[in-house]
């Protein structure tokens, strides 16, 4: 079985018979029913195939779509001129990057549909060679663009700036007006326009790129097309039997006890109130071709941008995960609202979990394993910037754990915050800083079952780990006692609902020191 990891042309993916998970029903049904649309998934989600395919189908390339799903639906396979902009593969940091990618493709549609001798502006350039390429083929035309936001998240917060008419300007705030003026030219040619898709990571709100444009119909949250990109379950298990089977054997496990794995690890995903499962389609292709299960989507490319909002905003991961939200507050990125929960959310690092029918509500929290640990490593190092391997630490942290080296546990405690340097605790608030970095290590180490601040009968403890053989009970206290950190303990029953569990219990006391920043008493009760 070949897997087409890398391969985002469907025609290459068809003609050199690599594995297609056929979208070809869902594809006709876009093209059918509706004119403009914009698309936000993911990173690495099949965006660029997606756009790939429809290039192919306006192109009428039938041959290439026999034996799938639209086969048996499109009658006509007519040809239309197709307009393609893909900003993958630039970039935007550098000033005027931009306005010659655009520059470039307008003048190689001149050449072929030919120039206007009044239009000026790049979109009335276009708008040109749209009513031209609609004469000529006596068809409308087709506009297909890839990553649309690019531009933006390439400078989005850094403080880039170029210079326009002799003026000082953001890089970010003049690519958003670049982009608003590329893509009003969608209203102005509306009679010449059969079908337009763009996709993207983030939809950047209606005041800033898509205004003075004919609102695209945003199918991101359309459980009509949740499953348009990425792998349901049932693909999964139609397409994929051998190398799930070959994965099994490798980790001496069943059938079910593989498919258990790579849902825990890859699946998670959920693109409307529908909450039908999908899979990350690129971490489940490289698992097959490498047989091997690791972080492939995480680790493929750093969300640097998300790092930034998430400093300059200073918003906690304990904070925005596990909560209920309005579709509002995570669909749109507000351009002038520093406010990183819909970049988080749309760049795919925070999934709809669950609805609440009642209120209109979206559960978020982390897709799966691969993204949670990835990402809250990611975070952490940013966020505490210890001078020690953070991956290194984490093995030996979850080592001790499963060891019941309550000792070993101390010393890597005391030194990993020892590591961290005076000045990331100075310049934060104290108390905030201590409850967040705990919340950090412990999601880090959460190979086992984790639980920050449980609620219980009488309150809520502050951490709780349980492994296979031990279960730790944390209660941490800054600038007191490890004794009282015990007590508390006990005095609120946090131990009583394992009461009757075989397993090895430990209840640590541990109290840390404003002053030093690190463990000052540790004690197992």
């Amino acid at each position: 079985m070949k897997y087409p990891i890398g391969i985002q042309s469907f025609n290459q993916i068809i003609e050199d018979s690599y594995v297609y998970v056929d979208k070809t029903d869902l594809i006709y049904q876009l093209v059918t029913t509706g004119k403009i649309y914009f698309l936000s998934r993911p990173r690495r989600f099949g965006k660029s195939l997606l756009v790939s395919t429809l290039k192919c189908y306006f192109q009428g390339r039938k041959e290439l779509f026999r034996g799938l799903a639209i086969d048996k639906l499109e009658t006509e396979w007519a040809e239309y001129p197709i307009f393609h902009i893909d900003f993958n593969g630039d970039n935007f940091t550098k000033a005027n990057v931009l306005e010659q990618k655009i520059e470039n493709h307008i003048a190689d549609w001149e050449k072929t549909y030919g120039k206007s001798d009044t239009a000026q502006t790049t979109g009335d350039r276009f708008v040109y060679v749209l009513r031209q390429a609609h004469k000529r083929y006596g068809r409308r035309c087709v506009v297909l663009i890839d990553e649309y936001d690019k531009p933006i998240l390439d400078v989005l917060d850094t403080g880039y700036k170029t210079t326009i008419d002799e003026e000082e300007r953001l890089l970010e705030d003049w690519h958003r007006e670049v982009l608003k003026g590329f893509y009003s030219t969608f209203k102005s040619a509306d009679e010449d326009l059969q079908f337009v898709l763009l996709t993207g990571v983030t939809k950047f709100s209606q005041v800033s790129v898509f205004s003075g444009f004919n609102q695209p119909a945003d199918i991101s949250m359309d459980e009509q097309y949740e499953t348009l990109c990425g792998i349901t379950q049932e693909e999964l298990e139609h397409y994929f039997a051998e190398p799930i089977e070959a994965l099994a054997k490798k980790y001496e496990t069943t059938m079910k006890g593989m498919l258990d794995m790579l849902k825990n690890r890859y699946d998670g995903y959920h693109f409307s109130s529908n909450l039908k499962d999908v899979y990350n389609p690129f971490s489940l292709l490289n698992a097959f071709a490498k047989k091997e299960l690791r972080d492939y989507w995480f680790v493929s490319g750093t969300p640097t941008y998300l790092v930034r909002l998430l400093q300059h905003a200073q918003e906690n991961l304990n904070e925005l995960t596990g909560k209920y939200y309005e579709d509002k507050e995570f669909v749109d990125y507000k351009a002038d609202v520093e406010m990183p929960l819909p970049m988080i959310y749309q760049s795919g690092y925070l999934t709809v979990k669950r609805y609440d029918r009642d209120f209109g509500t979206f559960l978020l929290d982390f897709p799966n394993n691969e993204v949670k640990s990835g990402f809250v490593s990611l975070v952490a190092s940013s966020y505490l910037k210890p001078r020690e391997n953070l991956q290194s630490w984490i093995r030996s942290a979850v080592i001790a754990l499963r060891r019941g080296d309550t000792e070993k546990l101390r010393a890597l405690f005391t030194s990993f915050l020892a590591d961290i340097p005076y000045t990331m605790r100075d310049k934060r608030e104290k108390e905030r800083y201590f409850h967040y970095t705990f919340y950090l290590i412990f999601r880090l180490i959460s190979v086992y079952t984790v639980y920050t601040e449980k609620e219980q009968s009488q309150g809520r403890s502050d951490c709780i780990v349980e492994t296979d053989d031990y279960i730790y009970i944390f209660e941490f206290k800054r600038d007191g006692s490890a004794d009282e950190a015990l007590a508390q303990i006990e005095a609120k029953g946090y131990a009583r609902p394992y009461e009757a569990d075989k397993r090895k219990l430990y209840k640590i006391g541990v109290n840390f020191s404003s002053e030093t920043g690190t463990v000052e008493e540790w004690k197992v009760g």
